[in-house]
Order: C-alpha cells, then structure tokens, then sequence
C-alpha cells in the first residue's frame, strides 16, 4: 500500500511542478496546492499506515497508532486551504487591475 501512495505523489509532484512552470497565476496556484498535497500523503505515508487501536493508557493493546502525523497533516491542510485562498484572492485582484494573469505581462515584460 505504501508504495502505491509513493507513486501517487511522485505522479502528483511531477502535475504540480508542470503547472508551477506555467506562466498563468491561476496554473501556479493550483499545481502549488498539488505539490502541498503531495507533501501531506508523504508526511502521512512516512507515519506508516498501521492498524490499531487509539493510543489510550488504560487499554492494554500491543499495537496502536500514532496520533502526531495525523495531527500534522490535519494542520498543515488547513494552512494550505488558507494560503491558497489568499493567494486566489490576491491573484483575482491582479487580473481586476491590470487585465491579465499572464506571468510574463504582469512582471512587465511585453512578448509577441
């Protein structure tokens, strides 16, 4: 099972880092969402996919999980929910303002 998800986020780097070269804000935005989700399934990946009980003191089980990473994942998720509405938001106000979410025209650069 691990390895499946390790292949899902190399797949979703490489769509992530395609779109970050782009040169609309809107494709950058959104394949730097991609490579933040990514990040989580490795994060979450990396805590091992077990099976168990929730780590209580007073059971006496052998095997339980472990509440960090998903802790982490949970965090990082609702950041990244956040930066990416900011960013949104910061983007549609540049295209009110100067017309265009082209990368290379907002930076001021004029091409044929």
């Amino acid at each position: 099972m691990e390895t499946l998800i390790i292949l899902l986020v190399g797949v979703l780097v490489s769509i992530g880092t395609y779109l970050i070269l782009s040169r609309r804000l809107l494709r950058i935005v959104l394949g730097a969402s991609l490579i933040s989700h990514a990040v989580n399934l490795l994060l979450i990946t990396s805590g091992g996919l077990k099976t168990g009980s929730a780590p209580l003191l007073s059971e006496r089980t052998q095997q339980f999980t472990d509440a960090i990473p998903q802790a982490l994942i949970l965090t990082a998720i609702v950041i990244n929910f956040a930066v990416t509405a900011l960013v949104l938001v910061l983007g549609y106000r540049a295209y009110q303002s100067f017309g265009s979410d082209d990368m290379e025209q907002l930076r001021g650069n004029e091409y044929e």
